[in-house]
């Protein structure tokens, strides 16, 4: 005589968490929507003869905070960080805002290394006209 047992596995869904994603997505899919808004604004504005540049500035700062936005809510829902404890978070999001700052500080160094290689160093304007001299005729019979 054998004695078998099964085990069901049971398979539960919580639906407080399917439904706390699908929030998720929505939201997300209408930041995005208006980003796309946003940059396709900014794309007409730069085809027409006057664009204003303030605005184009403002419109992008708006698209950098939505863009921020959008990406500390992925952190806190897709990757759980929301549920943490506050000094967890701070752990991780302290050095996050360093590494923000040397991508700037990385961005502005270069800008500057470029103007001084464009510039010799600084000892000549950065926008200057080359003196363009016609190469010499060749005479006949010369050979190059």
């Amino acid at each position: 005589m054998s004695a078998t047992t099964t085990n069901a596995i049971e398979i539960t869904h919580d639906e407080a968490q399917v439904k706390r994603i699908w929030k998720a997505f929505w939201i997300l899919l209408v930041l995005t929507i208006i980003e796309l808004g946003l940059g396709l604004t900014i794309y007409n504005m730069d085809l027409g003869p006057n664009p204003n540049h303030v605005l184009i500035l403002g419109i992008k700062g708006v698209i950098c905070i939505l863009t921020l936005a959008k990406a500390f809510y992925i952190i806190s829902i897709f990757m759980h960080l929301g549920d943490e404890v506050r000094s967890f978070i701070l752990t991780l999001g302290i050095p996050a805002l360093i590494f923000i700052w040397f991508i700037f500080v990385f961005i502005y160094d270069g800008n500057s290394f470029r103007n001084l290689r464009n510039t010799d160093a600084g000892s000549r304007p950065y926008i200057e006209k080359v003196e363009q001299h016609p190469a010499p005729a060749m005479k006949a019979g010369e050979k190059n």
